[in-house]
């Protein structure tokens, strides 16, 4: 496991991480310092629990929001999939529908080209 270091209202944290996340933990812990450091901005020095439940809650709130609108996305996403497999059953369908029209038409024409081009059988004069 790596190890980095994070400061949050100026207090340095040892922290474990898997390896390669190190980055990724220092970026999360300086988004989670700029909550505490707004919340101190507007109720200066209320305790560091305080600050700290306060700042999880703001936090907490955002993802909750986030989940919201990830859940409506993801149910339009699904009404948008459900209308494009509509759609394309109803193409698939007038396809079928053009290609036995069309298909019934070659069979008229023909029959009808045969028709024409058939010798007339011969008819005595009279």
């Amino acid at each position: 496991m790596a190890q980095v270091t994070v400061t949050i209202d100026g207090k340095a944290y040892r922290m474990a991480c898997e390896e390669g996340q190190e980055d990724h933990l220092t970026e999360l812990a300086g988004q989670f310092d700029r909550y505490v450091g707004h919340l101190k901005g507007q109720f200066g020095e209320i305790g560091d629990l305080r600050i700290t439940v306060m700042a999880g809650i703001m936090v907490m709130d955002e993802m909750s929001e986030l989940n919201r609108r990830l859940a409506a996305a993801e149910a339009e996403l699904a009404g948008f999939r459900e209308g494009r497999d509509s759609v394309l059953s109803g193409v698939h369908h007038r396809e079928e529908a053009v290609v036995h029209a069309i298909t019934d038409l070659a069979e008229r024409l023909n029959g009808i080209t045969r028709k024409l081009t058939q010798r007339p059988t011969a008819q005595p004069h009279p």
